[in-house]
């Protein structure tokens, strides 16, 4: 099937439920992907493929690289003294960290939704419009703002409300609003960080259904520490620990069914049954 057929299904309702039904495209290819901070390795060989309207979780103990591979799909640790990323990281086959690649326009296309909701003190209709009107996106601004509050299920919550602070909202709302301030400006991919850790269970259920409905139009990466949330909402799911070198690393990447039923590596199955991490 092409992903013009594949659209055909999306915008019809229907979402096909085997990989063999659609043509899985390639949105990410890591090929020896390693990170150092200084004279610190923090990632070290790691290779794997993130296709197209997938939801993929990164799963692993703490410090063994999850977010920092995260971070280093929309160049988020460019900042960080001493970062050096070696091997090779494309995006549609473009390398995200070659003299061509322009990080404005790799944030716009590759959106970010951190651990803790941090919605701007303005209101609400500001935080959405915000990137859009410092990007020039300014055409059918109110359009948008609905349009994305709607995907991010949260429109008939603060729809008469739009002009109160964004700070009043509770946690889910916030976090909410801030997936809705990712996709204002259409990204292409939308990361989330550990999106749910801070919530309870209520509004952690939300986020979780809002991602099975958004991997319909968005191809979505999810860091997260509960193995279960992984099962719940990844379509494939990447297990990183740490080498004997104290490196995080890729150990096994697989549907998720099969990583967690059948896992083919012993450290995998040793950590998602509890014996470490």
């Amino acid at each position: 099937m092409s992903v013009e057929t594949y659209e055909r299904f999306v915008l019809n309702g229907r979402r096909p439920t085997t990989p063999a039904e659609v043509e899985r495209q390639v949105v990410f290819h890591a090929d020896r992907v390693s990170v150092d901070y200084g004279a610190n390795r923090a990632l070290d060989n790691v290779s794997f493929d993130i296709y197209r309207n997938y939801a993929t979780a990164l799963i692993g103990p703490s410090g063994c690289g999850k977010s920092t591979f995260l971070r280093c799909l929309n160049r988020m640790n460019d900042s960080i003294d001493g970062f050096k990323l070696g091997g090779n990281l494309t995006y549609h086959g473009h390398d995200l960290y070659g003299a061509q690649a322009n990080r404005v326009e790799v944030r716009r296309r590759i959106g970010m939704v951190f651990q803790k909701p941090n919605p701007f003190p303005k209101s609400i209709f500001a935080n959405v419009a915000w990137a859009p009107r410092n990007l020039g996106m300014k055409a059918d601004l109110d359009a948008r703002v609905e349009r994305a509050l709607r995907s991010a299920a949260l429109w008939d919550e603060v729809k008469d409300r739009l002009g109160s602070s964004a700070l009043g909202l509770s946690g889910g709302q916030q976090q909410r609003l801030c997936i809705a301030r990712a996709i204002a400006i259409e990204p292409d991919v939308l990361l989330l960080d550990e999106p749910a850790s801070a919530l309870d269970p209520i509004a952690t259920a939300s986020i979780e259904a809002l991602i099975h409905d958004l991997k319909l139009r968005y191809t979505i990466v999810i860091v997260t520490h509960n193995m279960q949330q992984a099962i719940r909402v990844a379509d494939r799911t990447a297990f990183f620990s740490l080498d004997q070198n104290r490196a995080g690393t890729l150990i096994e990447y697989d549907s998720t069914d099969k990583l967690f039923s059948r896992p083919a590596d012993q450290r995998t199955h040793d950590y998602i049954t509890g014996q470490f991490g």
